[in-house]
């Protein structure tokens, strides 16, 4: 794994990203459960995580890093965190920092504006549209190694809470396809219930 850190070093994500998950640690395990996960990593690490701004470019990696010492902490007893966290980003800080961009009029609008929600976190790389109908949607991951499960799995619950911003009802979304399982590509596929559509049900 200390390789494939390396290797992402070159990849960005923004403190809005590292504020969101540790927001999102304190209210699931307390103040002593995030100390738990800071007291896991490198001092200076962990202060430098614990000091950074909505705005700041942070080295993808040091954000990894973070991801594993709460998966250590947090798998056993929380098993569908990196999903609840993922969620949790999008209404917390991602919908302070980007409500335009996440309050759309249908899915459909969301998943195809020209703004890429992705790439206000995350660089390089983007997320893009391969496969769009009415209520259903494949997104495909290019450009950008996702290096650890949990971030993969945090795009579940973030584009869940996504659609159900944009006006999708019941939405569920599942990844399908994963580079580290030796995928091309990664990508999710999506489905929802337009809202028209349950109301004249």
């Amino acid at each position: 794994m200390k390789s494939d850190l390396m290797e992402a070093a070159v990849a960005s994500t923004k403190g809005a990203t590292v504020r969101g998950t540790l927001a999102f640690l304190h209210q699931l395990v307390g103040a002593a459960g995030v100390q738990a996960v800071l007291d896991a990593l490198p001092a200076s690490l962990a202060t430098e995580l614990a000091t950074v701004q909505p705005t700041d470019d942070v080295p993808y990696a040091r954000l990894v890093a973070l991801w594993q010492a709460a998966d250590a902490q947090l798998r056993e007893r929380y098993p569908n965190w990196p999903e609840l966290g993922g969620r949790f980003n999008i209404e917390s800080l991602g919908l302070q920092l980007y409500g335009g961009i996440l309050r759309k009029p249908t899915p459909k609008d969301f998943l195809t504006q020209s703004v890429s929600l992705f790439r206000l976190f995350y660089a390089p790389g983007d997320m893009s549209v391969v496969q769009e109908e009415p209520g259903s949607a494949v997104l495909r991951l290019v450009g950008f190694d996702p290096v650890h499960a949990v971030f993969c799995r945090r795009q579940v619950g973030g584009l869940s809470c996504a659609l159900e911003l944009a006006g999708g009802v019941a939405p569920v979304v599942r990844h399908v396809r994963c580079t580290l399982q030796g995928d091309v590509f990664c990508e999710w596929e999506m489905h929802w219930t337009e809202r028209e559509s349950r109301a004249g049900a």
